[in-house]
């Protein structure tokens, strides 16, 4: 469909996963030690970039991750030790482009699972890295371990018009972003939406919508961008969780996302779904 802002970031195909491929030990093998196979460049615990933001690939010499395939041509990367803070990782999505994006969010958030998990949850042994890194077994006990992805929702809520937006003592002076909070256990999507909006802000929601979603490698999560419409615009702000929530209205979200210097608050950074949230609001 024209007309619609860019899909969130980290979003995108990447590379070609082969699922296929995975299981066959030999066949990875042998992509491996194959002529164009090449192997992700780390830097002080995050991918490596060059000066255009794409990400930096040399000739495989230790591939323990398969990524994928780019054409013909296998992708790998070590089990590094990453950047453990996102927050210090801002500065190094802000130069990272959009296309490479996907590939890092994966690289990350793999990597970061298998130096976390070496230990089986069951029994307690070390356990073996197989099927190219996207599992591990334990070779006592026999139980298989997959890399875990957790999810969050993210949301706008709206009333007659205008969107709440909050900030945590974290952002920077100015900055307000959509709520968003970790679904629990035996939650639904839509009840999540509606027990952090209350939770935080004190309002009731009804008619939650699913909008987008958003890999999020800091560590694992996935992002579940939605939209609800408010009861009510009285607002009960919880402020162990949030400096300030506020309600604005849409020349004012314009006014932030065009970075105006006048606009009543700073927008999101490009890389969160909380501006995609915003930016596909604004034009719906």
């Amino acid at each position: 469909m024209t007309g619609l802002p860019p899909e969130p970031f980290f979003s995108g195909p990447g590379l070609d996963r082969a699922d296929t491929l995975r299981g066959d030990a030999g066949a990875l093998q042998a992509l491996a030690a194959g002529a164009g196979t090449l192997q992700l460049k780390w830097r002080e615990g995050l991918p490596a970039l060059t000066a255009d933001g794409r990400l930096v690939w040399e000739p495989a010499s230790n591939p323990e991750l398969f990524l994928g395939l780019d054409g013909q041509s296998a992708r790998f990367c070590t089990i590094e030790e990453v950047s453990a803070d996102a927050r210090a990782v801002l500065p190094h999505l802000a130069l990272l482009h959009a296309d490479d994006a996907p590939v890092f969010a994966a690289a990350f958030s793999l990597a970061r699972w298998h130096t976390r998990h070496r230990f089986c949850a069951n029994c307690g042994q070390l356990s073996q890295v197989i099927r190219g890194g996207w599992s591990r077994q334990c070779p006592e006990c026999g139980a298989e371990h997959y890399p875990r992805v957790d999810p969050v929702v993210i949301m706008l809520a709206e009333h007659d018009g205008r969107l709440l937006l909050g900030r945590q003592p974290h952002y920077p002076a100015g900055r307000y972003s959509a709520l968003a909070g970790f679904v629990e256990v035996g939650e639904t999507l839509e009840a999540a939406v509606a027990r952090e909006l209350f939770e935080e802000a004190g309002i009731r929601v009804r008619d939650v919508r699913y909008v987008a979603s958003q890999p999020w490698p800091f560590p694992s999560s996935l992002m579940v961008g939605c939209h609800a419409t408010a009861e009510s615009d009285q607002l009960r702000i919880d402020t162990t969780e949030l400096d300030d929530a506020r309600w604005f209205a849409r020349e004012e979200v314009a006014a932030a996302l065009a970075g105006e210097p006048d606009a009543p608050f700073q927008a999101p950074p490009k890389a969160a779904i909380a501006r995609t949230l915003l930016e596909r609001w604004l034009g719906a």
